[in-house]
């Protein structure tokens, strides 16, 4: 994983989701506010914090694009761009929807990943959070293509680290990693390539001096 910036909130998130959403709630815990169009939810708990994690409409699928565009098509977890390898963009809610229905519509909880990805972290809460990782917090082994925890981290926040990488099962992708290295190194992609396809591999070539020399810098 690589740090990733939050990206400021589209300027048709408080109308497209945030306010259907809110509505949403309102009305499954059997509160009626006016609304202008469509059929009333049903009532399905007494309150918000009864609602099951299916109960909310998937409102949030109508910000994919824009996630999408924002970030670059990149997997937050995964660290490699969107494609049938690592399954479709999808929206994960970093605080699950089953614990906290007053961020199930919020876009500073979304985070863009693949749909593996989403799978894989579902409701837990032990996967640290791409918008708090630091540089070289994760480092890759260029001999398997292992991500592992920086050894010079405190033992606590490596052992955060390594729950992350076992609940995502990152190293699931050390055979994807290790082509990527290769073709970037064979010639056969450029830098430029490689940043945009897997942006975690460049940035770790780059820390342990494996670019190519046309793409070092000179002193």
């Amino acid at each position: 994983m690589i740090p990733v910036l939050p990206a400021d909130e589209p300027k048709t998130f408080n109308s497209k989701i945030r306010k259907p959403g809110e509505l949403a709630i309102a009305e499954m815990v059997g509160e009626r506010p006016k609304r202008s169009s469509g059929k009333p939810f049903k009532t399905r708990a007494k309150r918000r914090d009864e609602l099951s994690s299916t109960d909310f409409p998937p409102y949030w699928r109508r910000c994919i694009n824009d996630m999408i565009s924002k970030y670059a098509e990149v997997c937050s977890y995964a660290c490699f761009r969107i494609h049938p390898v690592t399954g479709a963009a999808s929206v994960d809610h970093m605080a699950p929807k089953s614990r906290r229905w007053d961020k199930v519509y919020e876009w500073s909880n979304y985070r863009l990943c693949c749909s593996r990805m989403n799978a894989r972290k579902n409701s837990f809460e032990d996967v640290v959070d791409p918008f708090e990782v630091e540089d070289d917090w994760f480092q890759l082994e260029l001999v398997g293509f292992e991500v592992m925890a920086n050894p010079k981290l405190s033992r606590e926040k490596r052992d955060v680290l390594d729950k992350t990488i076992k609940r995502l099962n990152l190293n699931s992708f050390r055979k994807d990693r290790e082509t990527d290295a290769e073709n970037y190194w064979s010639g056969d992609i450029s830098l430029k390539i490689l940043i945009r396809e897997s942006p975690f591999v460049a940035n770790e070539l780059k820390r342990q001096g494996r670019l190519l020399p046309r793409d070092t810098p000179a002193d």
